[in-house]
């Protein structure tokens, strides 16, 4: 999806929040280049984008009766592992060592849906997200304003930047960054009918990440402490390139590389 992704209001024009719906709708259009279209212009096929009840979702035309798929980090689900535990006993959390690090500056290279990022707020850190892909990013950044009208410290330690993170990571500021987290797209070797449906969406978005291995380089040189890759466990290790060690969950594993300028 490029910048010509169409976008509609999809509340009624008697809905309360109707108003709203159009502004929020306009601003996407204005900051993301996507062209705003009307109702009845709803997509034969293909992914199209939505805002009701203030809310931006991406949808798919040819499966009408699936929910669209929002960034929803006050989610009852997200929510409920903030309130027991916040997630601290997840594998993702001891990958990143935080252990009497909880303030660090953790960057999210391949974000998605932004769920790890904000099992890592919740513990304390500071996220900074980075997604190139318009429709990706606009979905986090509707995700990270609704969270700031409920939780607005939570929101305050998330950030978003629009860009490819290999070469993004290549210009940042070095001694920011304490930990990178990459979790690349890889191709499922199961029916899409067995993978979750946002995972599925995002495949058909955007594809698998065949450019994965050039962001380990980049992150290993930014990194003061750690870079940590989440794999399916049958993967190989990123770049080919062997980790300091290994955390194993049920079906994926972090591979932890412990950076060299300690």
């Amino acid at each position: 999806m490029h910048s010509s992704t169409p976008l509609l209001v999809t509340s009624s024009p008697e809905h309360p929040s109707y108003a709203q719906d159009m502004q929020l709708a306009q601003t996407i259009c204005e900051k993301w280049g996507f062209v705003l279209k009307a109702l009845h212009e709803v997509p034969s096929e293909g992914f199209y984008l939505s805002v009701n009840a203030q809310v931006l979702a991406l949808a798919d035309a040819s499966e009408p009766k699936t929910r669209p798929v929002e960034v929803d980090f006050a989610s009852p689900a997200s929510l409920y592992r903030k309130q027991h535990g916040g997630g601290r006993k997840e594998p993702i959390v001891k990958a990143i060592g935080l252990k009497g690090h909880e303030h660090w500056h953790v960057l999210d290279a391949t974000p998605g849906l932004g769920r790890d990022a904000f099992v890592l707020v919740s513990q304390g850190c500071h996220v900074t997200m980075v997604e190139r892909s318009p429709v990706v990013a606009a979905l986090l950044e509707d995700g990270i304003r609704r969270l700031a009208l409920r939780f607005e410290a939570l929101a305050q330690r998330m950030s978003l930047q629009h860009g490819n993170s290999a070469e993004v990571m290549q210009y940042w500021k070095h001694g920011d960054v304490n930990a990178i987290y990459l979790d690349p797209m890889f191709p499922h070797k199961k029916k899409s009918a067995l993978v979750k449906k946002e995972m599925r969406l995002f495949q058909q978005l955007l594809g698998h990440d065949p450019d994965a291995d050039a962001l380990l380089a980049p992150a290993l040189a930014l990194a003061t402490h750690r870079v940590v890759v989440k794999r399916p466990n049958s993967a190989p290790v990123l770049a080919d390139q062997a980790p300091s060690m290994a955390i194993e969950s049920k079906k994926h594993r972090f591979d932890v590389y412990l950076s060299q300028k300690r």
